[in-house]
C-alpha cells in the first residue's frame, strides 16, 4: 500500500470506498496499525485520557502531543498521521495556532492537524490552511467542550444545533479542511451532512453511512472493561487477556518455574 494521501482520502468518497481510521500515541501499536493497513492514525488528544489517566481531555500540552506524534511517525510507512490540537492553542488566538500546527509539522513529520469546532474557530482554520497545513475539522461532540456541554450525550438533537452543525459543515469545506470527523451525533443527521460535503466525514458514534470511521485504539482492542459506550465495538478484550498473562508470569516466578534451563544462559 502507497503512502495515504488527501487526494487518495477524497477519491475514496467520489468511489464509495470507506476510511478506517484509529488513534495511536506511540512507536509500538502505531507500527502495527500501519503494517495492517490502517488509512489514518490520529494521534489525538484522549492521550490526556487513556495514557496519561486524566478525566477530560483538557490537561493535555502542545508539547505533549508533540511527543506522541513523534513517537507515532517513526513507526509510519504508509498512514497518514493527523494530530490533535491541544484545547486552549488555537481557541482565541489565531498567531498561536498557527505556530502550534507549524511545530507539530516541523517537529513529529506528521501530515496534518485537527481542531475542534466550527464558525468559532474560522479565523485559525483559515490561518492554518493558508500556511499549507491540511487541517481536520470536528463537529458535534467536541471533548475539548466538555465543560461547556457538561455531559457526553449525544450533540445535535434538536432543530437549531443541528442546522448549525450543517452549517459549520459546509463552513468548514469552504475554508479548505480536507475531511471532518462528526462524533455522538444522530445518524440520519450525519448521513445529510456527508451527503452535501465534497470532502469525506469520519464517524465516531454518528452511525454507518459516514464516509469513514474512527476509533480509540484502547476501546477497539478492550483494554478498559468499564467502558461500555454504545458505538464502541471491542474487537479483542485485552484486559482480561493481560491481567490473566501477568498473573501466570507472577506465578510462575514465585514459584520458580521461569525462567527455566532453557530460558537461562
Amino acid at each position: 500500500m502507497a503512502q495515504m494521501t488527501i487526494q487518495k482520502l477524497l477519491s475514496m468518497k467520489t468511489s464509495g470506498q470507506k476510511i478506517a481510521m484509529l488513534t495511536a500515541y506511540d512507536f509500538s501499536f502505531a507500527r502495527l496499525f500501519d503494517l495492517a493497513g490502517i488509512d489514518i492514525l490520529l494521534v489525538g488528544d484522549s492521550a490526556s485520557n487513556v495514557m496519561a489517566g486524566n478525566s477530560t481531555t483538557l490537561p493535555i500540552t502542545l508539547d505533549h502531543i508533540i511527543y506522541h506524534a513523534q513517537c507515532v511517525c517513526k513507526a509510519v510507512s504508509k498512514s497518514m498521521v493527523v494530530v490533535d490540537l491541544p484545547f486552549g492553542y488555537y481557541q482565541s488566538n489565531t498567531s498561536l495556532a498557527l505556530s502550534s500546527a507549524i511545530r507539530i509539522l516541523k517537529e513529529t513529520g506528521a501530515n496534518a492537524v485537527k481542531l475542534e469546532g466550527g464558525e468559532e474557530i474560522a479565523d485559525s482554520i483559515c490561518a492554518i490552511v493558508k500556511a499549507g497545513i491540511p487541517v481536520m475539522g470536528h463537529l458535534g461532540l467536541t471533548p475539548q467542550s466538555i465543560n461547556q456541554f457538561g455531559t457526553f450525550a449525544v450533540r445535535a438533537t434538536e432543530n437549531v444545533e443541528a442546522a448549525k452543525l450543517k452549517k459549520d459543515a459546509i463552513l468548514l469545506q469552504e475554508l479548505g479542511c480536507f475531511s471532518i470527523v462528526l462524533e455522538k451525533i444522530p445518524a440520519n443527521l450525519a448521513v445529510d451532512v456527508s451527503k452535501s460535503l465534497l470532502i469525506p466525514t469520519i464517524g465516531i458514534g454518528a452511525g454507518v453511512d459516514c464516509d469513514g470511521q474512527v476509533l480509540v485504539m484502547h476501546d477497539l482492542l478492550g483494554m478498559n472493561n468499564n467502558f461500555n459506550p454504545k458505538f464502541v465495538r471491542k474487537y479483542l478484550q485485552l484486559e482480561n487477556q493481560i491481567i490473566s498473562a501477568v498473573k501466570c508470569y507472577i506465578n510462575d516466578v514465585k514459584e520458580l518455574e521461569f525462567p527455566n534451563k532453557n530460558e537461562s544462559y
